[in-house]
């Protein structure tokens, strides 16, 4: 007999289910039996998409750096570097927000042989680089400015999800720290504020309105 196809439709809720799982139960809540009964299947179904836990978790991890990737993508370059940087930052928060379960998991697990994580900084640390090379920031390291960036944003999201911001602080704390990084990288105040005045119109809500990946 052939091999039963595989539904990428239940790999998906396998996922969806071991990053809540692991999420608000912790790494011991991880089992098969558990996660078939969140799903609605049989045991045998995880290692029919799955060699194993230690695969499922490093596939959590991935398919959070997806769709991280996937928000980052939908914003294009511009002519406005600094703007496309707090676009940058807006599309963090969003999904953030909108996959938290995956988002608090995927900073925990380093996949193997995988730059899906890698890649998702990179496009950061370009943005910077452009920046750089517009004369908006002063010459620098890319790399440590991206990461002042990073740790600024995954700082309020943190706080936010322990309750200690409201979606409101997030956002006004979140716009004024980025407006004393990119005055202090060396771009003017004046300038500063024009750009990211124009990224507030793509907030909704206080997200950003971009497509949202699926599990693959």
């Amino acid at each position: 007999m052939s091999p039963r196809a595989q539904d990428p439709q239940v790999r998906a809720a396998l996922i969806e289910a071991a990053a809540r799982l692991l999420a608000e139960h912790g790494p011991d809540s991880l089992t098969t039996r558990r996660l078939a009964g969140e799903v609605g299947t049989s045991t045998m179904a995880v290692y029919t998409y799955f060699s194993g836990m230690e695969e499922l978790r490093s596939e959590v991890a991935r398919e959070g750096f997806r769709r991280l990737a996937a928000y980052l993508d939908a914003v294009p370059d511009s002519d406005d570097s600094v703007f496309d940087l707090s676009a940058l930052g807006a599309a963090y928060l969003t999904n953030a927000f909108a996959n938290y379960d995956l988002y608090r998991f995927m900073f925990l697990e380093n996949p193997e042989d995988d730059d899906v994580g890698e890649g998702t900084f990179e496009r950061l640390v370009r943005g910077v680089q452009r920046a750089i090379d517009a004369g908006r920031f002063k010459e620098a390291d890319p790399l440590s400015l991206a990461t002042q960036m990073w740790v600024m944003a995954h700082g309020v999201v943190t706080l936010h999800k322990a309750g200690c911001l409201t979606l409101e602080e997030v956002i006004q704390t979140m716009a004024a720290m980025a407006l004393n990084l990119f005055v202090g990288f060396g771009d003017s105040e004046e300038k500063a504020l024009e750009s990211m005045g124009k990224a507030q119109e793509l907030f909704i809500g206080g997200v950003v309105d971009v497509p949202t990946a699926t599990a693959v």
